[in-house]
Formats: structure tokens, C-alpha cells, sequence
């Protein structure tokens, strides 16, 4: 089973990001669950949502509390809240920021977790630019897409034509497809370093 824990602020759609990937799973013939965690936050508060995916059916209703995945919609989180607890030894990690992890303040994670599992990506940028909105969520599953190989971007594409309509929906898939071309060429690279 992939435990998949979200963090984010209220107002960024980390909840339908949730949704967004087990519906992309569930596309994929897997089974799976979303559901948030919060309670009277007001828009910009924490918030954190989790999903898991399975080949069998998910009995399991708790909060994540050891992901195999995080993705951090909020860098402003990363100092604030203890968003690596728990984290597998071999997790992936996907933060939305132009910085890499060790301009984030991040060499700890570096050193701890699989450097090709740990990748950021603009999301907020792109967002803007495909949608003229700060909502990361469709951005960051599209780079998790291409980080993690475990949903396609297809079933991505049909999980925002579900939860969104006409020009929004357009503008999620074009977002969420920038951002897995742009993980796929930081990956690329990766590999490019560590074959010379």
C-alpha cells in the first residue's frame, strides 16, 4: 500500500489534491482513499490531507502517520511544521518551490532520503501561468506523476476533467503537464550527473 500524505495551506486545494489522485488511481484499476485532516482552519491555516493506493481494498481509516510520499504544497511550512515525521527511508518527497532542497534549509533531508526521491517544482509559478491563480494542487500532481511513476498522466488528466469543467479543467491538465515535463527533465538531469 502508498500512504501519501499532503501538506498545505487552507485555500491551495491540498484536499482535492487528495481526491484528485485516488480518483487518478482508481482510473488505473487500483484501489484507494482520500481524506483530509482539520478542523476549524480558516483559509491559510495548515492543512494536511492524506491518500492511500492499493492493489486490494483499503481497510484502514487512520491518519497517515509513516507516508511513503509528502507533498508540501506550502514552502512556508517546511520551518514551521514537522512535515518529514514519519517519512519512509526510501520516500519521495515533492515541494512546491523554485529552490532546490539545500537552498530550502534542507541538507538534513538530503543526507537522510534518496536524493532521486527528493525534488521540488514551481508549482505556484505554473499554476499562475495556466490558471492566473496561486492553486498548486493539479501542479504538484503532475510532478508527482513524473517523480514517483505511479500514476499516468492520462488518468491524471481524466481525474481533473472529473472534479473540474471547461477552462479551469483545460488549465489543470496544461499545468499539471508542465510540471511532469518539468520534474522528468530535473530527473534527467539527475541521472545525467551520477552516470559522469
Amino acid at each position: 500500500m502508498l500512504q501519501i500524505r499532503f501538506h498545505g495551506r487552507g485555500g491551495q486545494g491540498v484536499v482535492t489534491a487528495a481526491e484528485m489522485l485516488s480518483v487518478a488511481a482508481f482510473e488505473q484499476g487500483r484501489h484507494a482513499q482520500a481524506f483530509p485532516s482539520f478542523g476549524s482552519e480558516r483559509t491559510g491555516a495548515p492543512v494536511v490531507a492524506f491518500c492511500r493506493i492499493a492493489d486490494s481494498e483499503i481497510r484502514l481509516r487512520e491518519p497517515i502517520v509513516a507516508p511513503d510520499v509528502l507533498i508540501v504544497q506550502d514552502p512556508t511550512l517546511l520551518h514551521q511544521v514537522d512535515v518529514f515525521q514519519g517519512l519512509q527511508a526510501d520516500g519521495y518527497v515533492l515541494i512546491n518551490s523554485r529552490r532546490d532542497f539545500h537552498a530550502l534549509g534542507l541538507s538534513e533531508i538530503e543526507l537522510r532520503f534518496r536524493a532521486d526521491r527528493l525534488m521540488t517544482v514551481p508549482a505556484t509559478e505554473i499554476a499562475l501561468k495556466h490558471l492566473g491563480r496561486p492553486l498548486p494542487n493539479a501542479v504538484m500532481l503532475g510532478g508527482f506523476a513524473a517523480l514517483s511513476g505511479l500514476i499516468t498522466l492520462d488518468a491524471l488528466a481524466h481525474a481533473i476533467g472529473q472534479k473540474f469543467k471547461g477552462k479551469v479543467a483545460d488549465g489543470n491538465v496544461a499545468a499539471a503537464s508542465e510540471a511532469f515535463l518539468f520534474v522528468s527533465r530535473q530527473m534527467q538531469e539527475l541521472t545525467d550527473v551520477e552516470a559522469n
